[in-house]
């Protein structure tokens, strides 16, 4: 019989913290805290000390996050906003949905934001408009896999052109990053009291103005159905967060202080999430365990490029696994068809879909890891027989 092994199991995974799960799920079902109760408030509590932040704020999924931040960062119509060519299409959405206008940048090797086509898109937006300021007035850096963007160049660029920086950390929560230089942006500065000195780690999401999180099942903390959260030092946008996330409404006064959404977290869903949380230092750990196992087994194969990049800077807590093989289709149908299932974002990217209508300038990086990219199993609830089963597999394709 032909051996299976999941990319994610979350039925695996409940049961080996079913007594906790189980124990949340009995405290709001027996107290009837389903909306807005301290559960919810509990957990916003504990992943703001884990980020390192002042506050978070528990939403319905990533995308409300991106959203939710670019509005109360005052981003709409008139304005341009640059993300990565490469991302999933919330990213952009989000943006395209306050009604400005992406400006879509290549990534690098590491599959983030290329810092350097940055202030490419910035000079050449200042050019375009005759060498007055540039519209853009934002960035999205996007921390892929479980590895931060470089934020110490993404910062310094912020705060030459005065651009407010908006993390989506949806995929990275634990990875973290060295902040080498003493000196603190514009955008740090106003809402931070204790400038960062040489040498601090910042955890992803602690760096922008907000940073966004996304708890779909298959994050590295993933709930049990959709959920995200912001986290933030400023108190005015934690605020309009709140209200926002409530159809605008503050909730100890009953006034509306704007037309808002419905995209709160869910109370059942924000307890099993802080249940998670504590367990997601050891989490983390074993995924670099696996890592490791992987780049001992598979660093001779020279059409695979294994994502251990060379930063001390920064730290990757492996999301995703995700490889690159000049096979290509070849190489992820081989895994599926013997038992492996892989994850393939994204072989068409984005911007090449008709109906997004988004502007191709040219982005050579994405479009050659969008024809190679390759996600081997990496979670938490993975036995050692099924890593050496998936770093056979691969071996085998190879001819190894």
């Amino acid at each position: 019989m032909k051996r299976k092994v999941k990319f994610v199991d979350p039925a695996k995974l409940y049961s080996m913290i079913k007594d906790d799960i189980d124990a949340a799920y009995f405290e709001v079902m027996s107290k009837g805290d389903l909306i807005d109760r301290g559960q919810l408030r509990q957990f916003e509590t504990n992943l703001a000390a884990f980020v390192g932040t002042k506050y978070a704020v528990g939403l319905n999924s990533g995308y409300d996050a991106l959203h939710i931040s670019l509005r109360a960062a005052g981003i709409g119509p008139g304005d341009e906003v640059i993300v990565p060519a490469h991302t999933f299409v919330a990213t952009c959405s989000a943006v395209v949905n306050v009604g400005a206008t992406p400006v879509l940048v290549d990534v690098g090797k590491d599959f983030n934001i290329d810092c350097d086509k940055v202030e490419e898109a910035i000079r050449n937006r200042q050019s375009a408009v005759g060498g007055r300021r540039s519209p853009i007035k934002a960035i999205i850096p996007v921390h892929l896999s479980g590895y931060m963007a470089d934020m110490v160049r993404v910062m310094e660029i912020a705060e030459k052109y005065n651009l407010i920086v908006v993390e989506d950390a949806c995929q990275s929560l634990g990875s973290s990053m060295v902040k080498q230089r003493s000196a603190v942006s514009s955008q740090q500065s106003a809402i931070s009291q204790n400038p960062i000195s040489d040498g601090r780690k910042l955890m992803a999401g602690a760096w922008g103005l907000t940073g966004c999180w996304s708890f779909y099942p298959f994050k590295i903390l993933g709930g049990y159905g959709d959920g995200g959260a912001i986290t933030t030092d400023d108190p005015d946008v934690a605020l309009f967060a709140r209200r926002m996330r409530y159809n605008g409404e503050d909730r100890e006064t009953g006034e509306y202080h704007g037309h808002g959404f419905t995209c709160l977290l869910d109370n059942l869903q924000a307890a099993f999430l802080d249940v998670k949380l504590r367990y997601l230092p050891q989490w983390i750990k074993k995924r670099k365990s696996i890592a490791e196992r992987y780049r001992s087994a598979l660093s001779d194969i020279s059409d695979l490029l294994l994502p251990h990049y060379v930063d001390s800077r920064r730290d990757h807590v492996y999301q995703n696994y995700t490889i690159r093989s000049k096979q290509g289709n070849a190489f992820s149908d081989y895994l599926k068809e013997h038992g492996v299932e892989v994850l393939t974002q994204f072989r068409k990217p984005y911007y090449r879909h008709e109906a997004l209508k988004l502007e191709d300038r040219g982005f050579p990086e994405t479009e050659a890891l969008s024809r190679e990219v390759c996600s081997l199993p990496m979670n938490e609830e993975i036995d050692d027989d099924e890593v050496e089963y998936v770093i056979s597999v691969v071996r085998k394709f190879y001819g190894g």
